[in-house]
């Protein structure tokens, strides 16, 4: 077609297709849901695929994303309800400080951040932790970006590299990767990285960005916690860790047990992230709830109100997979493909590469993940011995790089931290981009070895 060769022809579709997607969303504010279904629709027509084929394909991508991953959101959304509403994030926050000090009370907040963030949204997380950062800069006196950098990094590494957040978890379904190995080479990615990016890069910056919060954020937000009987530390932390410690026990029979064993068959059913789960939500409403003297019917009505906000995020997850689908029943993936084995890219640089342009231009870490493993996914089955936990990994990082004014965190992060634009820029999207590079490297560096 226009004198192009077939394969030419689809990624320069491709191409047009994902700029349109990407104009949809930051020039005409179209819902990135919307936006979403209408790219999917465009490049099934204009790739030539039938169109009793095109909705087909919209509806497998969708429901095949959502019949895991909307699952695996309710409950995580719920756990973490249950343990804002019970103080257990403050208990984390309040032991690691007393541990470690006020001369190093920012790595305390990024561990914080690091612990409380594993089964929680980003969002959640940070308007769970924010009043911490602003009763502990009151106590001690100590800088509030000092301080605050390090509860961003801790939150936003386990949010683009540990399942079970969903961007991890996308990538897992498509790459087809291990969930067990993938959380185990995401922490061993992310704990670094989120110092290097924390307490290190926060404490540099602060001396030049010190930060002046707005007294009337001060006043709404540093006050003492209404919980006076907290859940304690250990508890917390069980309740909390509970699914990541079942995925990996999942990991780690596989790995030691032959095919039919039943005590692998029962690993492998308890250590599926949606019982894993269900299983600490579960627990939480005994840890957290009732334990804490939280009737039934409060608690029901807590559960309640924590899946609302999710409901836009459930759709836009399952329209990326539609999109996603579109990619690869047009035959898009197989040539983008064939051209990185043609080229001889490193699969982790083009899956960190990807990510990170769609992440540019969207300011959407979801869509990036999303999107980027469905380009990247045909190059799996061309080049022997990828290894697909670390394309996730890399397909995550790459979500994080250069948030900016497309990015709905930017502001928030902006407008609690009482800063300018040029500020903003200087602190939260260079911490951000520090995290995608040095993830980038220590992943390279994990290639080697495993």
């Amino acid at each position: 077609m226009f004198g192009m060769s077939h394969e030419s022809y689809l990624l320069l579709d491709a191409v047009v297709t994902i700029i349109g997607l990407i104009v949809l969303i930051t020039k005409f504010k179209v819902h990135p849901f919307i936006a979403l279904i209408i790219a999917a629709g465009f490049l099934g027509l204009t790739s030539g695929m039938p169109v009793d084929k095109i909705i087909k394909a919209f509806q497998d991508g969708f429901g095949g994303v959502l019949g895991f991953v909307g699952i695996i959101l309710a409950l995580g959304t719920m756990l973490g309800k249950m343990m804002a509403e019970s103080g257990g994030a403050d208990q984390i926050a309040q032991t690691l400080i007393r541990a470690f000090g006020k001369e190093k009370v920012q790595w305390a907040m990024m561990f914080a951040a690091f612990l409380v963030g594993i089964p929680l949204f980003f969002e959640i997380g940070f308007v769970l932790l924010i009043p911490l950062v602003f009763i502990v800069a009151r106590r001690t006196g100590v800088s509030l970006i000092k301080i605050g950098i390090p509860l961003l990094a801790g939150l936003s590494a386990v949010h683009g590299l540990v399942p079970p957040h969903p961007g991890p978890l996308l990538a897992i379904g498509v790459f087809g990767a291990d969930i067990g190995k993938t959380i185990l080479y995401g922490l061993i990615v992310a704990l670094p990285t989120a110092i290097i990016a924390g307490p290190i890069f926060g404490t540099f910056i602060a001396k030049y960005i010190p930060g002046n919060p707005s007294q009337e954020l001060v006043d709404q937000l540093a006050r003492e916690s209404e919980h006076k009987n907290l859940p304690s530390f250990s508890i917390t932390l069980i309740t909390v860790l509970l699914p990541v410690f079942l995925m990996l026990l999942k990991t780690f029979a596989d790995i030691g047990l032959p095919d039919g064993h039943i005590v692998r068959n029962w690993m492998d059913m308890i250590g599926h992230p949606i019982s894993a789960l269900l299983l600490a939500l579960l627990l939480s409403l005994y840890t957290f709830g009732h334990r804490q003297g939280i009737h039934s019917k409060q608690i029901l009505k807590l559960l309640d109100a924590s899946l609302a906000p999710t409901a836009a995020i459930i759709l836009i997850i399952g329209a990326g997979g539609g999109f996603k689908q579109m990619l690869v029943t047009s035959g898009v993936g197989d040539v983008i493909g064939h051209m990185a084995v043609n080229a001889q890219i490193n699969p982790i640089l083009l899956a960190w590469l990807v990510a990170a342009v769609i992440r540019v231009a969207t300011g959407s870490a979801t869509v990036a993940t999303i999107t980027g493993a469905g380009i990247v996914v045909p190059v799996v089955g061309m080049i022997p011995g990828v290894n697909r936990e670390l394309l996730v990994l890399a397909t995550g990082a790459g979500s994080l790089i250069l948030s900016h004014v497309n990015d709905a965190g930017f502001w928030l992060v902006k407008q609690y931290f009482n800063m300018t634009v040029a500020e903003t820029f200087k602190t939260w999207t260079a911490m951000e981009t520090i995290l995608s590079i040095v993830a980038l490297i220590f992943i390279m560096l994990l290639s080697l070895v495993v």
